[in-house]
C-alpha cells in the first residue's frame, strides 16, 4: 500500500517566486529513489500562505530512506541558498496518509 506525505510550508510572498525555484533547480533528487513514486509542489491561490510539497512512495521503509539518504541531504542543504534558513524557520510540518482508493483516466 502506498503511502503520502505532505509537507506544509508557510511562506512569505516576497520568499515564494526564489521558494518555487530552488524546487525547479532540485529537479532530479529524488526521482531515481528506490520507493518514489510522485512529487508535485502545490501553490497557494487563495486564503492561505500554505504551499503543500506532496509525495508518494511505495512504503514508509522507502520513505525514511530517503529521508536518510545523501540525496535528500544534498535536495534540503540549500546550496547556499539564504532562503533555506527561511524555510526552515516557517511554520511547516508533515502530514501522513496511506492511499486506500486512486483513480486515473482511463487507457492511462
Amino acid at each position: 500500500m502506498s503511502i503520502v506525505k505532505i509537507n506544509v510550508v508557510t511562506m512569505p510572498e516576497d520568499k515564494r517566486a526564489r521558494f518555487e525555484e530552488r524546487f525547479k533547480g532540485r529537479a532530479g533528487a529524488v526521482e531515481t529513489t528506490p520507493g518514489f513514486e510522485w512529487f508535485e509542489l502545490l501553490r497557494p491561490v487563495a486564503g492561505t500562505d500554505s504551499y503543500l510539497v506532496y509525495t508518494r512512495w511505495t512504503s514508509q521503509e522507502a520513505y525514511e530512506a530517503w529521508q536518510t539518504s545523501q540525496d535528500f541531504d544534498r535536495a534540503h542543504d540549500g546550496g547556499g541558498d539564504t532562503l533555506a534558513p527561511a524555510a526552515e524557520r516557517s511554520q511547516q510540518h508533515v502530514w501522513s496518509y496511506e492511499v486506500v482508493e486512486s483513480a486515473a483516466p482511463k487507457g492511462s
